[in-house]
């Protein structure tokens, strides 16, 4: 396993060394020794997927943060004239102070706040029927982007496709969008989500043999494709396959008839604090870089305690209200990632080229978790297949999520460093 690059350390004692000079020339030896003494960082190394933690942007354009002095420009480079304008995070009313407040298990839910995210819901009856875990696209952006309903979620998970874009699965359950789109096929991590939060799964479809193994699952009897209840089709001028939409009300009612519409049974609860954990990092631009095919960027509003997100240079933005999506949490997850050779989805002359790849979501892996302007590292755990995701630090300690929307941004295994950060 690599270890995590941070910019003013090595783990070798001459570069180390020249470092420290540097960073004496530069007035900067208070921040890092600062840095340095933050909980948990020297007994457990932040995974590899993060290859910078910087004190400037990569990016060209204005400050973000309020704080946060801006260093000269640099030359462009090709990573730059990716975001050739300025980033400006929306204006929201700040954040409403509340006492600390620790949900960990049931009791501390009761009957109204929501499980996934910690809030009080507006309608606690809808905490009584079955989450939807919906297939969402994100490409190509032309025809997938803006998409429907993405910011009342309450989780979102992006996950790399066969060809390297990446789509979504959202779960909805405390709120109900007006529309939620562009709907396509399943994976094979499908068959993982919807059992992680007791879900139905809503989609467009899926390879046949992949479509066996969601049928053959535990999830078989909650599946809703496009002829059920729900799902129409919209009337733009592009590819068909981009054109399934499906009102959530009546995708319920379609899990009505199938018999499934109950309260979920959640295991391994997640826990939130309104407070963050001890240490942790500054970290107020992330960008995590999908292969050659999606850049996504989460920028920090103090004022509002939420992260903002951009994709490719663009806000992402909520088709239904034109409101750009945030959350409270973004989750960087590391899986392992391997083809299913019992699968073939492409072939030529009888010989097989491609197969679907299969997310390995269970058991355990690296996690870095992303509240209030912060980086913390965590284990990510999911023991039994019921189970949704929890974290842990170095010493076995819960690691809370900030009350709120959580982003999962699920990455590769092989992936080396495709997230920088900046402070």
């Amino acid at each position: 396993m690599k270890f995590l690059h941070l910019t003013g350390f090595r783990y070798n004692a001459v570069m180390f060394s020249k470092m420290l000079s540097t960073l004496f020339l530069l007035g900067f030896i208070g921040f890092m020794t600062t840095l340095v003494a933050c909980d948990g960082l020297e007994e457990r190394p932040l995974p590899t997927l993060v290859s910078t933690i910087s004190a400037q942007s990569t990016l060209p354009g204005p400050t973000i943060v309020p704080t946060f002095t801006p260093q000269p420009t640099a030359e462009p480079t090709e990573t730059a004239t990716l975001f050739p304008t300025a980033i400006t995070i929306p204006t929201i009313p700040p954040t409403p102070t509340v006492l600390a407040l620790m949900l960990s298990g049931p009791d501390d839910f009761g009957t109204d706040r929501n499980p996934l995210t910690g809030e009080v819901v507006a309608e606690p009856g809808n905490l009584l029927r079955r989450p939807l875990a919906v297939k969402v696209s994100n490409s190509p952006p032309s025809y997938a982007r803006p998409q429907n309903g993405l910011s009342q979620a309450d989780l979102v998970f992006e996950h790399v496709t066969e060809a390297d874009i990446t789509r979504f699965t959202a779960i909805f359950y405390s709120q109900t969008p007006t529309d939620i789109g562009p709907i396509r096929s399943a994976r094979l991590i499908d068959k993982e989500l919807p059992a992680m939060y007791d879900a139905a799964l809503a989609m467009s479809g899926a390879h046949p043999v992949v479509s066996q193994r969601l049928h053959g699952s535990d999830i078989g009897d909650r599946l809703l494709r496009s002829h059920e209840v729900g799902f129409y089709r919209t009337e733009e001028d592009k590819p068909w396959e981009h054109t399934l939409h499906a009102d959530p009300a009546g995708l319920w009612q379609a899990i009505a008839a199938h018999g499934e519409d109950r309260p979920p049974e959640f295991t391994a609860w997640m826990t939130f604090s309104s407070l963050p954990p001890p240490g942790g990092v500054a970290a107020n631009r992330i960008e995590v870089a999908y292969d050659t095919y999606t850049l996504v960027e989460w920028v920090y509003a103090p004022a509002n305690g939420r992260y903002w997100r951009w994709a490719d240079g663009e806000p992402t933005i909520d088709a239904n209200n034109g409101e750009q999506i945030s959350a409270a949490n973004v989750i960087l997850l590391t899986a392992v990632h391997e083809p299913d050779k019992s699968i073939c989805i492409t072939h030529s002359e009888g010989i097989c080229s491609g197969w679907p790849i299969e997310i390995q979501i269970w058991g355990q892996g690296d996690a870095l978790i992303l509240r209030d302007g912060k980086l913390f590292s965590a284990t990510w755990l999911r023991e039994n297949r019921s189970d949704m995701f929890t974290f842990v630090d170095a010493a076995d300690n819960s690691v809370p999520l900030q009350i709120g929307s959580s982003w999962f941004q699920i990455l590769p295994h092989y992936y080396d460093n495709p997230v920088t950060i900046s402070p």
